[in-house]
C-alpha cells in the first residue's frame, strides 16, 4: 500500500475513535475527515462531493417533506390514536405500539415516524399507567425493523440502492424487493420483542418524568358546529383518559354540567373547561373538532397553521400589571392571545379577559410566529419559552396529504417514476396543497443526517480508490476461505459492529467497498453483499448512537447505556441469523 492508503487508513482511525470516545457533533467529525483526506491528496474535489449529488441521499432529503405535510395536517396523530386503542395487557400495548409503527416505517421514513410516535405514546402511556420505557424502546427497534421492508423506509436501503444505480453492471432494487429478507427479519423481530419483553426491556423512570412541570392551567375549548365530535360521548371523542389534564366541566346554554359522566354526548358550541400542564393544553390544541373558546385566536393576524404556543412570566415592570388582559388590549400590544393563566403553579378558574394580571403570573399564550424572539429579553416578562411542536395541525388538509402519500407509493411500486421522482412529485404537492409551509419543511430536515451520509461516501471512495477496502477484504477471504456464504456472515458482523460505533449510514457507505471487494475476491455477484449491508447496518441495536431513533428514545425513556446491550444484542443475532439465512437464497451468489 502505498502513502495515500496510509493516510486513509489513519483519518479512519482517528475518525472512528473520536466517534465513540470523544462527544464532537458527528457530522462536524465526518466533514474534518474528507477534509483532511482532500488536503493530504488522497481524493479530489470531485471526489469529495460526489457523496451529496448521490440519488439515495437526495431522495432521504424530499421524503423529510413528504413527512413534514402529514405530521403538519395531523394525518399521523390522527391515525396513532385510532391504532392505538386501550391495551389491555403489558404484552397488548407493545403489539399495539411495535406492529403499526413498523407497518408505518416501510412506507415512510422511519426517523420522523419515531419523532412522531414519542410525545403520542408518552401520553398514551400516562393516560393508562403504562412504563414508557417498557415501550419508547421497542418503538425504535419496531421502526428499525419495518424501515427495512422496502426502499423508502430507511436512508440506508437508498443510499445503498443509489450506489448499485451508479455501479456498472449493477441494477437497482425494486420498491418492495428487499421484503423477500426485510420481511422475515421484522417478524422475527417483533416476535421476540413480544415473547421476550418483560426480560429485554427495563423499567425506568423517564428524565421528563424526573422534572416534570408542576404548573397547571385552566383552559377553555368550544366544540365545533362542523367538526367530527358532535355526537360522540366523551369517552368515544377520546377526551376521557387525557394525558396530563383531565375535563372539569362543560357549558351547555348558559348551563353547568359538572363531573362530567364517560356517556355524556358532546352538543356543537359546547364550551369544554380542561384542566392541565402547558404539554397536555397543547395536545387539546391539535384535537380535531376543538378550537379555542375564546374569539381572540381568530382575530390574530395569519392562519392559526402557522402559529407557536409560548409561556410568559408577568414581570414588576409589565406595563399592564394590575390591569385586566381585556382592558389591557393584551392582542393589540403584543400580537398574541392569551389562552390561560397560572398563578403560583396553579390554575386561575375565571375567564382570561378577566384576570387582572400580577407580577409572577405564568401566561400561556397563543401567538404569531417570532414572538418568543422579540420578547424574549423585553423587560415586560421575566421569561419567555416556545412550546415545541406546538402549532396547530391544518386538519382541512389531512386528506391531500394521505392521498399524495398514497399517490407517491403507487408510482414508486408501478415502476411509473424512480422513487426519487415520486418522493419529489409528493413534496411538491405537499407544498402546493399547504399541507406543509416551506418553513416547516425546512425545519423538519435534519441536516445532520445528509452531511454525513454526503462526507460518509467520499471517505468510502477513498477506501476503494487508494485500495485499502480491496486489501481488507482480501486478507478477511484468505482467514475465512472461498466460502462466500461465510464471508456474508463476517460482513454483516463487521457491519452491524461499526453501524453501532458510529451510525447506520456511515457504517454501510464505508462497508460498501470492502464488500464489493470481497464479491470481486471471490468472483461472485455483488447483489447479496449489498443486501446484506442494507440490513446489517439498519439492525443497529445495541447502542444508543448508532441509530438515530435509538438516541431519540433514550432521554423520554429514560435509559441507561447497558439496556441497549441488553435487548440489543439478542436482536442483532436474531435478526443476522435470519437475514443471511435468507439473502443468498433469493438474491444467488
Amino acid at each position: 500500500m502505498g502513502f495515500e492508503a496510509w493516510v486513509t487508513i489513519a483519518v479512519l482511525a482517528l475518525l472512528l475513535g473520536l466517534l465513540v470516545f470523544s462527544r464532537l457533533a458527528v457530522d462536524v467529525l465526518f466533514v474534518a475527515a474528507l477534509a483532511a483526506l482532500l488536503v493530504f491528496g488522497v481524493i479530489g474535489p470531485d471526489q469529495a462531493l460526489a457523496g451529496f449529488a448521490n440519488e439515495g441521499l437526495a431522495t432521504v432529503a424530499v421524503l423529510y417533506v413528504v413527512v413534514a405535510g402529514l405530521r403538519d395536517t395531523g394525518a399521523t396523530q390522527w391515525i396513532a390514536a385510532r391504532v392505538l386503542g386501550r391495551p389491555r395487557s403489558a404484552v397488548g400495548s407493545q403489539a399495539r405500539v411495535t406492529l403499526p409503527v413498523a407497518a408505518f416505517s416501510a412506507f415512510l421514513n422511519n426517523t420522523p415516524v419515531v419523532a412522531m410516535m414519542i410525545p403520542t405514546i408518552s401520553e398514551w402511556a400516562r393516560k393508562f399507567g403504562l412504563s414508557r420505557s417498557r415501550l419508547l424502546m421497542p418503538l425504535s427497534y419496531a421502526a428499525i425493523l419495518g424501515g427495512s421492508c422496502t426502499l423508502i423506509g430507511t436512508s440506508t436501503t437508498l443510499i445503498v440502492n443509489g450506489y448499485l444505480l451508479r455501479t456498472e453492471g449493477e441494477r437497482g432494487l425494486g420498491f418492495f424487493e428487499i421484503a423477500w429478507v426485510g420481511l422475515p427479519v421484522a417478524v422475527a423481530g417483533l416476535l421476540l420483542m413480544l415473547l421476550f419483553g418483560r426480560w429485554l426491556f427495563p423499567e425506568r423512570e423517564s428524565i421528563s418524568r424526573q422534572v416534570e412541570n408542576p404548573r397547571e392551567y385552566s383552559v377553555e375549548m368550544l366544540v365545533r358546529a362542523d367538526g367530527p365530535l358532535v355526537g360522540q360521548t366523551v369517552e368515544e371523542a377520546g377526551l376521557r383518559h387525557l394525558a396530563g389534564s383531565y375535563l372539569v366541566e362543560i357549558e351547555r346554554r348558559g348551563e353547568l354540567i359538572p363531573a362530567v359522566s364517560p356517556s355524556e354526548r358532546l352538543q356543537a358550541d359546547d364550551r369544554l373547561v380542561f384542566v392541565g400542564v402547558p404539554d397536555a393544553v397543547v395536545e387539546l390544541q391539535k384535537i380535531r373538532g376543538l378550537v379555542p373558546a375564546t374569539n381572540q385566536v381568530f382575530k390574530l393576524d395569519g392562519p392559526r397553521s402557522q402559529r407557536t404556543m409560548v409561556e410568559a412570566v408577568v414581570s414588576e415592570s409589565c406595563p399592564l400589571v394590575g390591569q385586566t388582559i381585556r382592558d389591557g388590549r393584551f392582542r393589540n400590544r403584543y400580537g398574541a392571545v392569551v389562552i390561560a393563566v397560572a398563578r403560583e403553579g396553579r390554575r386561575l378558574k375565571a375567564k382570561p379577559g378577566d384576570i387582572r394580571l400580577r407580577p409572577g403570573d405564568s401566561l400561556f399564550l397563543e401567538t404569531r410566529p417570532g414572538f418568543a424572539e422579540q420578547y424574549g429579553y423585553s423587560r415586560d416578562f421575566y421569561l419567555v419559552s416556545q412550546l415545541n411542536d406546538s402549532s396547530p395541525p391544518r386538519h382541512e388538509h389531512a386528506l391531500p396529504a394521505g392521498l399524495l402519500l398514497a399517490g407517491m407509493v403507487l408510482l414508486a411500486t408501478t415502476g411509473l417514476l424512480s422513487i426519487f421522482q415520486a418522493a419529489l412529485l409528493a413534496a411538491l404537492g405537499m407544498l402546493a396543497f399547504r399541507c406543509t409551509t416551506a418553513s416547516n419543511a425546512r425545519r423538519q430536515v435534519d441536516w445532520q443526517v445528509l452531511i454525513v451520509i454526503g462526507a460518509a461516501f467520499g471517505i468510502g471512495g477513498a477506501l476503494h480508490e487508494t485500495g485499502v477496502a480491496e486489501s481488507f477484504a482480501a486478507s478477511m477471504v484468505g482467514l475465512i476461505g472461498s466460502n462466500p456464504w461465510l464471508t456474508l456472515a463476517v460482513i454483516y458482523v463487521i457491519t452491524a459492529l461499526f453501524s453501532a460505533l458510529i451510525t447506520n449510514n456511515a457504517a454501510a457507505v464505508l462497508m460498501i467497498p470492502v464488500a464489493l471487494s470481497a464479491a470481486q475476491s471471490l468472483d461472485v455477484n455483488f447483489l447479496p453483499f449489498a443486501i446484506t449491508l442494507m440490513i446489517a447496518a439498519s439492525a443497529s441495536f445495541m447502542t444508543p448512537m448508532g441509530y438515530q431513533t435509538n438516541l431519540m428514545v433514550y432521554g423520554p425513556g429514560g435509559y441507561q447505556f447497558n439496556d441497549y446491550i441488553k435487548a440489543g444484542l439478542p436482536m442483532t443475532l436474531v435478526t443476522g441469523l435470519v437475514a443471511v439465512g435468507i439473502i443468498p437464497l433469493v438474491w444467488g451468489f
